[in-house]
């Protein structure tokens, strides 16, 4: 699995898992913060929450389109600077006025603006180390581990957002509105140790730092053939049909900051016992993932002495679990944990994704990127099927006075981002493969930005739900699932005209 990659990949990788750290401990706790600072309503955080991603993911359009002139690397830089300056300015607390409201609108411009030049064109310079021909037949293989790598940084950020907050009320004894600052804080200082991994070792990807468009026209020229018109148009309008159905596929999977945020605070039980305690301890789901390596490490190793040392160490892992079993007592559960199970499941599935389509690649019959995002689409509806059903029953949430209104089994929304996991691994690191390889070498830049600007329109859309936040959860729940199956259904309609490209 993680031999015969490029060795810039883990540079590229690692420098983005320390950003993207930062960023989704600001995010596990932003709604919340929303809320307890501002006191506004479920519909209007939501609001602000939703706009926020979306310009999260609107502006690398113009970050790529930038990097098409002046080079990716220079991008990435200046993108980590803009976004330092505004993490900086969310950590200071300013109060509930108008002042504050302005600079959190300052803040969220510069992050957004930040992130926009680094996201992006970093992922662009990873496709581009799979240009050379020894490498060109493990790129679906490499964006699963990019995008694993990614998920490292966001398993800890919920935990990390919850302690800095509890160490701050107990310790600074700051009021619950200013421990959110503390949190946001920390994004800063992720974001020395991502761009100081960046140039640390900058030298293992120096040959796709500072391609810029005319560069790209070259390494088209150099090819086995150019590209014609009516070949580069086909591949933008089938990469602009892809973007659509992620567009409603963001607006799906990101409800996990959003209304199943406010489920897990209004109606999953706010304490948990036995084995559910367990899942709510980050070091256990880290040996649980070391398990799931361990398993893949006997089953990849020839030699009985490496099969011995990973049984080895399956072994240790299960007794440290038993172990910590017997120590765990009632514990309480908070709402923005739950977030930390999507990477959590992203992290120890990667393996098995990669492992799998592997297998089914050598036997010739692993599906197309196109196939595998219309099944992500398919899973997606199943998630929301099971929140269907699990909601029949329980009262309408009072969205203007937030109350405790059930206590429903913490595993319900842990078995939901399980789902939600299997749809993103299936949508997300295949369809930004899939646009690297696709999209014509001159409008590389502008087309990743592409995938972006779709995922911006999904997020925005995430306001949606939060706007039926108030009326019979069914309709919130089944709303999300006919959206996922409508947009399977029309990937399906065209996979001939997407396959042709893949």
């Amino acid at each position: 699995m993680f031999e015969g990659q490029p060795r810039g990949l883990w540079a590229l990788s690692l420098a983005n898992t320390g950003e993207r750290f930062g960023y989704y401990t600001m995010l596990a706790v932003f709604i919340l913060f929303l809320q307890a600072n501002f006191g506004w309503n479920g519909a209007t955080a939501g609001l602000v929450y939703s706009s926020f991603l979306m310009m999260v993911y609107f502006l690398p359009l113009f970050g790529g389109i930038a990097a098409d002139l002046w080079g990716y690397s220079r991008m990435v830089t200046t993108g980590v600077i803009i976004m330092f300056v505004g993490y900086a300015l969310l950590a200071i607390p300013m109060g509930a006025g108008t002042t504050a409201i302005v600079a959190m609108g300052a803040a969220l411009l510069l992050v957004s603006v930040g992130t926009g030049l680094f996201k992006g064109n970093l992922q662009v310079m990873v496709g581009d180390l799979y240009n050379d021909p020894k490498y060109a037949a493990k790129r679906d293989a490499g964006f699963s581990l990019f995008y694993m790598l990614i998920n490292v940084g966001a398993l800890f950020a919920p935990t990390a957002a919850i302690k800095i907050m509890e160490w701050a009320q107990k310790s600074l004894n700051v009021s619950e509105a200013d421990s959110y600052h503390f949190a946001f804080a920390v994004a800063c200082m992720s974001l020395i140790v991502s761009i100081a991994i960046y140039y640390g070792f900058k030298s293992t990807f120096q040959q796709v730092a500072n391609v810029k468009k005319k560069d790209a026209l070259k390494g088209e020229a150099a090819g086995e053939r150019e590209l014609s018109k009516n070949e580069t148009i086909e591949r933008i309008v089938c990469l602009v049909l892809v973007y659509a159905v992620v567009i409603f596929f963001w607006m799906a999977f990101h409800q996990n900051g959003a209304t199943l945020t406010y489920f897990a605070r209004d109606y999953v039980a706010t304490t948990a016992t036995g084995v559910t305690a367990m899942e709510f301890d980050v070091t256990n789901l880290l040996i649980c993932i070391v398990i799931v390596y361990g398993l893949f490490g006997i089953c990849q190793s020839k030699a009985m002495k490496q099969k011995g040392i990973w049984g080895a160490v399956i072994l240790i892992a299960a007794i440290i679990l038993g172990w910590k079993y017997t120590q765990t007592g009632e514990v309480e559960v908070s709402a923005p944990i739950f977030q930390q199970f999507n990477p959590c499941f992203v992290v120890a599935l990667t393996p098995v994704s990669i492992a799998l389509f592997g297998w089914l690649g050598k036997k010739g019959k692993e599906p197309k990127a196109p196939v595998k995002i219309g099944l992500g689409m398919l899973v997606a509806a199943v998630a929301y099927l099971l929140m269907t059903v699990t909601s029949i029953g329980l009262p309408a949430p009072n969205a203007e006075t937030p109350e405790h209104l059930a206590n429903v089994s913490p595993n319900i929304l842990v078995s939901t981002y399980l789902i939600l996991t299997f749809a993103e691994l299936l949508l997300s690191p295949i369809g930004i493969s899939f646009v690297t390889k696709v999209a014509p070498p001159k409008f590389k830049g502008m087309m990743m930005g592409g995938w972006f600007v779709a995922t911006a329109v999904g997020n925005f859309l995430v306001s949606i739900p939060t706007i039926l936040w108030g009326k019979d959860l069914y309709i919130v729940w089944g709303t999300l699932m006919c959206i996922c199956l409508v947009a399977a259904l029309f990937i399906f309609s065209i996979i001939k005209k997407l396959n042709r490209v893949a």
